[in-house]
């Protein structure tokens, strides 16, 4: 038998948190960002190609273009960054691009 009288609640009941609404808004960006990620991977293989290119015609790289390179290759970690919640800031269509170092 238990000594619990019928209609008593638990004297050691723990509140349950509530649980944060599903972030649509953020899975949408995510979407977009994931179908910019993939045109700028493939940009990046035309670029990496041309500069193979330049490289073989004159015997060094294009300083412009390993620049810009650079500025896409840290614009496409910030799109997984934001794709993955590494970070909350929203890369260049909301955000701002990635200037060369």
């Amino acid at each position: 038998m238990t000594d619990a009288t019928p209609g008593a609640e638990p004297a050691l009941a723990v509140p349950v948190a509530p649980r944060a609404p599903f972030p649509a808004v953020r899975f949408l960006y995510s979407i977009l960002y994931g179908v910019i990620a993939y045109f700028v991977v493939n940009i990046l293989f035309i670029l990496a190609f041309l500069q193979f290119i330049i490289v073989a015609i004159n015997g060094r790289v294009n300083d412009e273009l390993k620049s810009f390179c650079f500025s896409l290759v840290q614009y496409l970690w910030e799109l997984f960054a934001y794709i993955t919640f590494v970070r909350d800031e929203q890369p260049f269509p909301v955000g701002n691009f990635p200037k060369p170092v």
